[in-house]
């Protein structure tokens, strides 16, 4: 059973940033997809960003997002991150680290391919 433990949230100022670590336990070999959701009350859930566990690439991004947050991932340590620098308000949110299982290639930021999910981490922005 994959097992996925956020953290690395806080509350930060517009522009400045934040790492969100994910630790990952359980991954079958072969093409698992990981990435980022994120919730916030009154909108809908959001992919962020996804990568292969792999590999490492190619990753993808919400248009949102794209040129500030990046994903990373060290399988030494069996770490998925996610980099987010020039924040704003509305990336505020609780923050999800997700994985597929094998064989969920390409990947893409489409929640359904996702049946794995940490508890979350609350990445809070204020102007």
């Amino acid at each position: 059973q994959v097992h996925l433990v956020e953290s690395g949230g806080g509350s930060v100022k517009a522009g400045g940033s934040l790492r969100l670590s994910c630790t990952v336990a359980g991954i079958e070999l072969g093409s698992v997809c990981v990435g980022w959701f994120r919730q916030s009350p009154g909108k809908e859930r959001e992919g962020v960003a996804t990568t292969l566990y792999d590999t490492g690439g190619p990753a993808k991004y919400a248009d949102s997002v794209k040129g500030r947050f990046t994903i990373s991932r060290d399988r030494a340590r069996n770490e998925v991150y996610l980099r987010m620098s020039s924040l704003k308000p509305e990336d505020t949110g609780m923050y999800y680290c997700v994985a597929t299982r094998p064989g969920i290639w390409p990947c893409a930021l489409d929640a359904s391919r996702f049946p794995f999910w940490g508890q979350g981490t609350q990445v809070t922005v204020s102007s």
